[in-house]
Formats: C-alpha cells, sequence, structure tokens
C-alpha cells in the first residue's frame, strides 16, 4: 500500500500541474475571445484563402473556442466546407494545453505542421465538387460567439466594487490560482521543469489574476466558472491523471515499449481510429506515449490530425453529414501524413 501511494504522489502532482496550466490558458483564452467579438468576421469575406487561414489560426488555437467559432461560421455559410476541414485538422483541442505544457517544444512545431497540412487539405476538399454542396445545403443556426457580449475590464467603479465586496465566484477562483501560483514558484509543482517553462506558467498566472479580479460577474460565474471550471477542468484532470497511471503501469508491468514497438502500424492505425472520437480525454494516452518516448512522432501528428477534441460536437448537432466527410477527409489525410511520417523515420 505503501509502494502503491509512492508511485501514485509523483502522477497526482504531474496532473495537477497540466490541468492547473490548462485552466489558466482557457480562462485567459475565453476572456480574449468575449474581447474581441465579431472582429474574426473582419477581412475573410471575397478570398478563399484568407478563409484558409483564418480558419487554420482559429484551429491553431489551444482548446476548444477557435473550432467552435469556426462551426458557427461554417453553419451561417461564411467559411466553405474546406475551411471547416482546415480548422480540424490544425485543432488538437484540449489535448494542445497538455501538450504545452509537456513538451513545448515539440508541440509548437506540431502545431505549426498541422496549421499547415490543414490550409492545404482545406483546398483540396474544395475541390470536390460533392463537398462544396455541402456548405450550400446547411442550415442556419444561432451559435453563441460574444458578438453582443463586450467584457469592460478595469473599470474602476466596478473593479473597487469587485475588491470591496468580492462574490463566492471571485473569491473561490483566486484562492484556487494563487494555490496554482504558489505550488510552481515554490517548486511544489514543475519542480524539474526548465525555467522558461516555469516563468511562462508564472506570467499566464499573473495575467489570469488580473482577469479574475477585474472582470465583472457575469464573465465569472457564465463564462469561467460554468464554462471552464464546471465543464472542463475536472473532467481534464480525470483523464490527465487516468492517462498518466494507465501509461505508468503499463510502461512498468506489461512492457508496453516492447509491445509498442513491434506493432508500431497498427498503434498508428488506432490513433488515426481513436481520433474519430469527439471527445478531448482518450487523445491524451498517445500524448503521454510520445512523451515517454514509447510512439514517435508521425503517429502524435496522425492523431493530432484525425482529432479535433469536442470542437467538432456542434456540428454534429448542425449537420450529421458535415460531420461524417469532415471525419472522413481528415481520417484519410492523417493516416497519409502519418505513414509517409513513419516510413521516413520521424
Amino acid at each position: 500500500m505503501e509502494k502503491m501511494a509512492i508511485e501514485l504522489f509523483p502522477i497526482i502532482k504531474h496532473a495537477l500541474m497540466i490541468t492547473g496550466f490548462v485552466f489558466v490558458m482557457m480562462l485567459v483564452i475565453e476572456y480574449v475571445n468575449v474581447q474581441t467579438k465579431g472582429l474574426w468576421k473582419n477581412g475573410i469575406a471575397g478570398s478563399i484563402w484568407k478563409q484558409y487561414i483564418f480558419a487554420a489560426i482559429l484551429g491553431a488555437i489551444p482548446g476548444c473556442l477557435g473550432s467552435f467559432t469556426a462551426v458557427a461560421l461554417y453553419s451561417h455559410r461564411i467559411i466553405t466546407f474546406g475551411a471547416i476541414v482546415t480548422t480540424m485538422i490544425a485543432t488538437s483541442g484540449d489535448e494542445a494545453f497538455v501538450m504545452l505544457a509537456m513538451f513545448p517544444a515539440e508541440a509548437i512545431g506540431l502545431t505549426a505542421l498541422i496549421f499547415v497540412v490543414g490550409i492545404i487539405g482545406g483546398y483540396v476538399a474544395d475541390k470536390i465538387p460533392f463537398f462544396e454542396r455541402l456548405t450550400k445545403n446547411i442550415t442556419e443556426k444561432s451559435f453563441p460567439l460574444h458578438e453582443k457580449e463586450k467584457c469592460v475590464c478595469f473599470s474602476k467603479s466596478s473593479f473597487l466594487e469587485s475588491l470591496q465586496k468580492p462574490s463566492i465566484y471571485r473569491i473561490t477562483l483566486l484562492v484556487i490560482i494563487f494555490m496554482f501560483l504558489f505550488t510552481v514558484s515554490s517548486g511544489m509543482l514543475a519542480a524539474s521543469a526548465k525555467l522558461w517553462i516555469k516563468i511562462t506558467v508564472i506570467v499566464v498566472v499573473s495575467i489570469a489574476i488580473i482577469i479574475i479580479v477585474s472582470v465583472p460577474e457575469h464573465f465569472l460565474e457564465k463564462h469561467i466558472w460554468e464554462h471552464i471550471v464546471l465543464v472542463h477542468v475536472f473532467r481534464i484532470f480525470l483523464w490527465t491523471f487516468g492517462t498518466l497511471l494507465v501509461v505508468h503501469f503499463a510502461l512498468g508491468y506489461l512492457d508496453l515499449n516492447n509491445v509498442i514497438a513491434n506493432n508500431m502500424l497498427i498503434v498508428l492505425v488506432i490513433a488515426v481510429i481513436v481520433g474519430i472520437i469527439p471527445e478531448s480525454g482518450p487523445h491524451l494516452i498517445f500524448v503521454t506515449l510520445f512523451a515517454s518516448g514509447s510512439i514517435p512522432f508521425s503517429i502524435l501528428v496522425a492523431n493530432s490530425i484525425s482529432q479535433d477534441g469536442h470542437g467538432m460536437l456542434p456540428l454534429l448537432a448542425e449537420s450529421k453529414k458535415s460531420f461524417i466527410y469532415v471525419k472522413l477527409v481528415n481520417v484519410t489525410i492523417a493516416l497519409i501524413i502519418g505513414l509517409a511520417g513513419y516510413l521516413l523515420g520521424y
């Protein structure tokens, strides 16, 4: 029992570090998304290449917000089928946050690669007449894009009021974030991380604190608490901890490295198939296996291309045909790129 506790403790710390980083990054991105209301539309009309580049940027944004925005644009016929393909290839969902926390340099390289692949894939998809007709036939439905919301930051009256009479949401969030800041800066978490990674985390956490102190109650309750904390954080911790735990014992007791090494092409196909699941979480197994050196970069790329976190869930509700065909295109591209990379030794 004592041995089990000793083994679990570093896994729990690792999961808390990843979850904390994901939380503060999602908080900052949610704030930026609200502050830039409607500006995502400007400049993309009239140029198909602007659509692809903009769609790839939306996909490259860690988390689900960029993907949700792309689905909304597609459902209103503002971007093409190829552009939604671009976004879903370029996104890694919530796993992007985890990869940035675990191996930042490789994560940035992967994002750049699938950014380019997404643009090319979107262009090719739009050249297929069948897919072009999908965009014309899709119905328009409302989807929240924060067009009418404006979060006024650093309003003197609201700032002073929030300090004098802080709500339970503001107090709770500040306690959580200050605890995370303390554990990182003191070395309780991320003790072995490089200095620049620690500095980055501390800077992002500091920005998150400023946001929490300054924003109005609506943003705290609806955007941070109800959207990020209640929907994402606990699930991310469970998936991260569970994946780290499974991989730890699999590597320690099942000789998983040897099994994977002897069946790498099968693992590649499995990574692509798992990517079909429209949910963040299952894909963390491949992130963790790559971080441990058990799978090559090509398999992680293949999984990242085929998966999109839960960014596709709104499209599933909007147009099941579009959902199926986007997945079909992305899985095909994932297999091609993944196999090519593997054969080239990556």
